[in-house]
């Protein structure tokens, strides 16, 4: 077991590093496009810098916000990223190995805890979101980065239950899974949220259409709404940070996890 395990670590950690460090295009989708970790850096809402050097590269990050931008965006990448390739190899390796790995995960706390874990991590991501994210903040020429990804992400999913013998995520914990169902509708209001904020700070340009009221109580024409201005020395246009730290710290507060 321990031999799989070594293993399986060192696939992991190639398959991290190769994206993470050596995919040209990485840093781009990263850090310009697909998280808000650029804003997050910009605010001043962290006990400290978001990088050690503000020139640096990733490895400068701190991993607070490294781990807190993929979180905002439902994509969680730092935590499973290099599983799936570790889970694919040893099985592909031997198909004996699919037993061994399901024997490590009912027999071996340390590791049922980590997959345990990493079950968690998938049932609160949503690849739908990080692809809204794309859709509206990612060049064309960035988006089939982030397609490869999400087929990762879905993969990795896969090859996870499998080994731990479930139908799907969190299937020994029914009640933390209905705890991230109920919730799921309002982060996913907020990423929305989120999502066109970030895209109206990047392209000023860009328009939201206006939807008509959903209730005629709030639809009073002569009290047009007034615009409460908590940060009015933000330097994005009215309300819009404060609409992304107030987004931010929703989703943190619902997916329990800031970094």
């Amino acid at each position: 077991w321990r031999a799989l395990m070594d293993e399986m670590a060192v696939v992991a950690t190639e398959e991290y590093r190769a994206m993470v460090f050596k995919e040209p295009r990485f840093v781009e989708y990263f850090r310009s496009v697909a998280t808000p970790e650029t804003e997050y850096g910009r605010m001043n809402i962290g006990s400290r810098p978001s990088k050690r050097k503000p020139s640096g590269g990733i490895e400068t990050l701190r991993a607070i916000p490294w781990i807190f931008a993929w979180t905002q965006t439902r994509f969680h990448l730092p935590v499973w990223l290099g599983f799936g390739a570790a889970f694919k190899h040893i099985m592909q390796k031997d198909i004996r190995n699919v037993q061994a790995l399901r024997e490590m995960y009912n027999e071996w706390p340390f590791f049922r805890v980590t997959l345990d874990l990493l079950e968690m991590v998938f049932a609160k991501g949503d690849p739908g979101i990080a692809a809204l994210y794309d859709e509206l903040l990612v060049a064309d020429e960035l988006k089939p980065l982030g397609e490869q990804l999400r087929s990762n992400f879905e993969d990795t999913k896969k090859l996870l239950v499998q080994v731990a013998g479930h139908r799907d995520v969190l299937e020994d914990d029914p009640y933390l899974k209905q705890r991230l169902r109920l919730r799921d509708p309002y982060i996913t209001t907020l990423n929305v949220c989120q999502a066109y904020t970030l895209k109206r700070i990047r392209d000023p340009s860009f328009q939201v259409t206006a939807q008509p009221p959903l209730s005629k109580e709030f639809a009073d024409e002569n009290q047009p709404a007034s615009l409460v201005k908590l940060n009015a020395a933000s330097e994005y246009a009215p309300g819009l940070e404060d609409t992304l730290i107030l987004t931010m710290k929703g989703i943190a507060a619902g997916m329990q996890n800031t970094g």
